[in-house]
């Protein structure tokens, strides 16, 4: 029963959390452009948008159904749920938001949720919440990660990707350092179950804020400088991929052990692979978007 009730939390988590995103992006364009150099006005301009305020008082609602399904249920099983949820964001684009998708984002969303959620079946079932973890592999994988979205968020400062990718990278980068926040929460629910509330006493509260604040500012750029539907997508994507291997990496989730499922989960890498570079629109496409598009509030 708790694993049922862990994996329907993750289904809300999902659906709000996609809902949450597009609100933010409707809000995020008519603020200031995020400046790294002036994080509270940034941060001021953006909370000065209803729209995004609204989107992040959903997001925080989708935050608290994450961690309660992180606290219920192994961490990979609450990941392929979240797989799932990516081709809401088609859904909800297209029929909520009156935003065109394309077919080949469609094809790339598609892709994206088949791939991970084989990724994630073809796991061995881990029983109970699964939230013991070894302490030097947790330092080696979160460090690393901080490291990738770091290297991510100054990619298009230092002009890699081209202008029209700055959005994708910029989520991207939010979407790894969203995921060293989920596999910091995992541990934090792991060590409160064992000394209560003084579990939340540990440097893995620090680096869980301390993640989730850069992401908060990237994944608002990212926003700012992409189309809604790519970069919340490829957002959602490396959000998972890093939850799917905290899961297996920190806290010992198991992996297929048998040939066929080595080969699906190759193919469902692969998978991945391809649909994240379909779901970027072409730059034709964002050319003629940006045109239409209103342009942010002056400083």
């Amino acid at each position: 029963m708790t694993l049922q009730l862990g994996i329907l939390l993750a289904l809300l988590c999902a659906i709000v959390t996609n809902l949450g995103f597009f609100l933010k992006h409707k809000g995020a364009c008519k603020a200031c452009p995020v400046d790294v150099r002036h994080p509270l006005r940034s941060g001021k301009s953006l909370f000065a948008q209803k729209w995004f305020a609204i989107g992040m008082a959903v997001a925080a609602t989708a935050f608290a159904f994450h961690v309660a399904a992180l606290a219920l249920a192994p961490m990979s099983t609450v990941q392929v749920v979240l797989a799932g949820g990516v081709v809401l964001i088609a859904v909800m684009a297209d029929r909520v938001f009156g935003i065109a998708v394309g077919r080949r984002q469609w094809l790339g969303l598609v892709l994206t949720a088949t791939g991970l959620m084989l990724l994630v079946m073809t796991l061995p079932q881990a029983s109970g919440a699964h939230s013991s973890f070894s302490l030097s592999a947790m330092i080696a994988f979160e460090a690393g990660l901080f490291g990738l979205g770091g290297l991510l968020i100054l990619g298009p400062r230092a002009g890699i990707g081209g202008h029209q990718h700055h959005g994708v990278m910029l989520g991207a980068a939010s979407g790894v350092l969203f995921g060293v926040s989920d596999v910091a929460i995992k541990a934090l629910t792991g060590l409160i179950g064992q000394s209560g509330w003084l579990g939340l006493v540990s440097p893995w509260l620090v680096v869980c804020v301390a993640a989730s604040v850069v992401a908060f500012y990237a994944s608002a750029k990212g926003l700012q400088d992409g189309q809604a539907v790519p970069v919340i997508a490829i957002t959602g994507t490396a959000a998972n991929m890093s939850g799917i291997a905290g899961g297996i990496i920190v806290f010992g989730d198991p992996v297929a052990g048998d040939a066929l499922g080595i080969a699906v989960q190759a193919l469902a890498f692969l998978m991945v692979i391809v649909a994240s570079a379909l779901i970027p629109a072409p730059l034709a496409s964002v050319r003629g978007a940006r045109k239409s598009e209103p342009a942010p509030a002056a400083a």
